[in-house]
């Protein structure tokens, strides 16, 4: 019975272990990161700056203007959906430590973003 004990505990920590690793990677990124956009061309303005908020990997807009939702993978890897009315962009990209940046494309439009966490 002992035996089936530490079996069954050692299977559990196999299993859980990698799990708990994970979320801490993803959580690593957790807070309000300041996005700044910019744009490729002048026809689709000299860009802005919104704030996002980060949890557990999941990606939320700090605004009511904007609206963002996506996701932040354990390896850094961002991929996220801005939207303000009609107007839509999707962007991807890279965070590390405090600061991330990549490249976004909206209907007519593309650019790059660079972020800083707050």
């Amino acid at each position: 019975m002992n035996h089936f004990r530490k079996g069954v505990l050692t299977i559990f920590l196999v299993i859980a272990l990698p799990v708990a690793q994970a979320s801490a990677a993803t959580a690593s990124f957790d807070g309000t990161w300041n996005v700044r956009i910019a744009s490729s061309t002048n026809a689709c303005g000299n860009g802005s700056t919104v704030a996002i908020g980060i949890s557990n990997g999941q990606v939320a807009s700090s605004s009511a203007a904007v609206s963002a939702s996506g996701r932040v993978a354990d390896a850094g890897n961002i991929s996220v959906i801005l939207s303000s009315g009609i107007k839509r962009a999707t962007g991807f990209g890279h965070l590390a430590g405090t600061s991330g940046s990549g490249t976004w494309r909206g209907t007519m439009c593309t650019g790059t973003w660079t972020a800083e966490r707050l």
